[in-house]
């Protein structure tokens, strides 16, 4: 992960220059870490919206695990968007997961910062704006979603 600390942002692609891509699978999230790889850029993977709720942390982090396996050269720190579920955001932490994105309330918000300070997590409050999301090619082929990832990175 890039950084230290925790903060709640925006969520805009122009933290530390890394691009953030929205993943779907774990063909996908290779595929962003290949193109990330050859093209010398650091990406944040970020879950699909609510995947905290759906997949939980332990899909998550084994997703990230295997697609860093397959692209060892890659520099990218990811997020489990957890959406407005305490619980999913909860269960992210306690399971140690780099990065939450919750956007529930604001007070319950403060409370789960202050919870992903203690873990060492990044939090943020807000989805990314300007975000690849692979979400429209769940079948494509390997090669097609690299191509669109590098494009990206441009």
């Amino acid at each position: 992960m890039t950084g230290s600390g925790v903060f709640a942002s925006e969520a805009k692609q122009s933290r530390d220059g890394e691009a953030r891509i929205i993943i779907h699978s774990l063909f996908q999230a290779t595929a962003a870490l290949t193109a990330s790889a050859r093209a010398g850029r650091p990406v944040v993977l970020v879950s699909a919206p609510d995947a905290g709720g759906y997949v939980g942390p332990g899909w998550f982090q084994a997703l990230v695990a295997a697609a860093r396996e397959a692209a060892p050269d890659a520099r990218c720190s990811t997020f489990l968007d957890c959406g407005e579920n305490v619980g999913a955001a909860l269960a992210a932490l306690r399971a140690e997961v780099e990065g939450v994105i919750f956007t529930g309330r604001p007070d319950v918000a403060r409370r789960l910062a202050d919870i992903a300070r203690q873990h060492r997590a990044h939090f943020e409050t807000k989805r990314p704006v300007d975000a690849l999301d692979l979400g429209e090619d769940f079948f494509a082929t390997q090669e097609d979603l690299e191509r669109r990832c590098a494009e990206f990175l441009g």
